[in-house]
């Protein structure tokens, strides 16, 4: 596979779709008639490479060549992969659709970004209609990682696996959905909170901002880490799903919500909804809003990660599958070198590692050289399997050195040497780099403790062996300047 993805539209929609395959290094091609499409895609690029990079804990894939073509055909052309982002109307689509029959290669995947139409309207009508899949996906999509894949009969099994391969191999979740339906799953859900929204505002219930409080405080939350289902669940208690449908199903039957009744659209109603919104926010630009955005779900997607857990186990996973592609390793067998220092962290410093003064925050060098200090641990060994078995390393004593600042959205190595390791002690320093410029320094003194009693004791034979084999190694090495010393003064 080539790695070539076309873009045709590039508005909102299209834009992100093309920063996400930029970022994970596909060429991109675009295609829009719009004088301003450049512009367009390259302020959502500016988003995307401030806010993307930080949200992993691996460094993306060099980024791929950006292009734009007047000319569907030359866009097209080669391409893998084909994300159709053109306006909600079924005519226009088709029209592109039989644009793209004529030059496409036959064995690309052709994805529909729609809303609202089904797969098989998109391909009605086409000779390679197999080729077309609904790949609708949620703004921004360089970040959100849902995209519902509709598939119909024609698709072939490969087209399908071919689609679900793609997106995931771009830090996505495709979502199969086997059987089309109008709006398909997500969008279905959101139309149903829109219109009751919307009476809710017409009645005078509740104002736009009031609603939003509503969802952001409460169960949009709850929404974002467990979905709906499981959220019912775990408010069902002990008891479970049963005992929460036998407490709250009855409460279907009341007349809570308007959801089959739609309010009609007058102009009343939207200057009424666009009037309270723009008290809401209408202070701050739309670029504010998404810088504001973007900061939130980086922080709670990392959140997430912590726990391995929703959309933080997604980007958790699509991490270790950069990390051979970053130089990072998981095993001492893997170390090319064992004479250099140890590749332990290839990252960009995320929008949440900075500070007041506008770089990044003390405590980040500590989190960052303990990040460093678990890899070298699961290299020689001592990873998740034997710590479960009753050892592990707990660190005694630590001295960092902040040499120069970093901001947010710069890519840092840290590397790691072995002063020593024989017996229960593991001593360790790190270097801290962005490009060849040094930004700190970590010394660790760790002991080996056996977990049952929580005091120290010898490692494994052949955690030892690894330790001292990289120590032994790191020997020829110059000593680093600072080993030893103590603040503020040279040893």
């Amino acid at each position: 596979m080539s790695k070539i993805a076309a873009i045709i539209g590039g508005g909102v929609i299209g834009g992100g779709w093309a920063a996400r395959f930029l970022l994970n290094g596909w060429d991109v091609r675009v295609f829009d008639p719009d004088p301003e499409a450049e512009r367009k895609i390259g302020e959502v690029l500016d988003n995307a490479r401030r806010s993307l990079p930080g949200l992993g804990n691996v460094a993306l894939p060099d980024e791929g060549r950006l292009s734009f073509h007047a000319e569907l055909a030359e866009a097209v052309s080669g391409a893998d992969w084909i994300q159709e982002s053109v306006p909600e109307r079924l005519d226009l689509k088709q029209k592109v659709y039989a644009e793209l029959e004529k030059y496409c290669d036959a064995d690309a995947v052709i994805g529909s970004s729609t809303s609202g139409f089904k797969p098989s309207e998109l391909q009605k009508g086409r000779g390679n209609g197999g080729q077309i899949v609904v790949a609708h996906p949620f703004n921004p999509v360089y970040l959100l990682p849902l995209a519902e894949v509709v598939t119909t009969a024609a698709n072939s099994q490969q087209v399908i696996a071919r689609a679900k391969e793609v997106i995931s191999s771009i830090g996505m979740y495709p979502l199969h959905l086997k059987n089309e339906i109008d709006a398909h799953v997500a969008d279905r859900f959101l139309e149903a909170v829109w219109r009751e929204a919307l009476w809710l505002v017409k009645d005078g219930i509740a104002t736009t901002e009031e609603i939003d409080n509503a969802i952001r405080y409460g169960f949009g939350i709850r929404w974002a880490q467990m979905g709906l289902f499981d959220t019912y669940r775990v408010a069902g208690g002990e008891a479970g799903m049963k005992h929460f449908m036998a407490q709250f199903g009855p409460c279907l039957t009341s007349p809570w919500t308007k959801l089959m009744d739609v309010p009609e659209f007058t102009d009343e109603l939207v200057d009424l909804i666009a009037g309270q919104s723009d008290a809401q926010s209408g202070h701050m630009s739309i670029r504010e809003m998404e810088r504001i955005r973007d900061d939130n779900l980086v922080g709670m997607m990392r959140a997430l990660g912590a726990n391995d857990w929703g959309t933080g186990a997604l980007q958790n996973a699509h991490d270790k599958s950069l990390e051979g592609e970053a130089g990072l390793v998981s095993s001492i067998d893997d170390i090319a070198d064992l004479s250099q220092p140890v590749l332990t962290q290839s990252r960009v410093v995320p929008l949440d590692w900075t500070d007041y003064n506008g770089h990044m925050t003390e405590s980040r060098y500590l989190d960052a050289f303990a990040q460093s200090t678990d890899r070298l641990m699961a290299i020689i060994g001592c990873d998740a399997e034997y710590i479960a078995s009753g050892g592990s390393y707990f660190t005694a004593e630590t001295h960092i050195r902040h040499i120069d600042e970093v901001h947010a959205g710069h890519p840092i190595q840290i590397k790691t040497r072995v002063i020593m390791g024989a017996g229960k002690k593991m001593h360790l320093w790190h270097e801290m780099y962005e490009g060849d410029r040094l930004l700190a320094t970590g010394e660790h003194m760790l002991l080996h403790v056996d977990l049952k009693t929580r005091r120290s004791a010898p490692p494994a034979a052949h955690i030892e062996a690894n330790l001292v084999k990289l120590a032994a190694a790191h020997a020829a090495l110059a000593a680093p300047d600072g080993l030893g010393r103590a603040i503020g003064a040279p040893r």
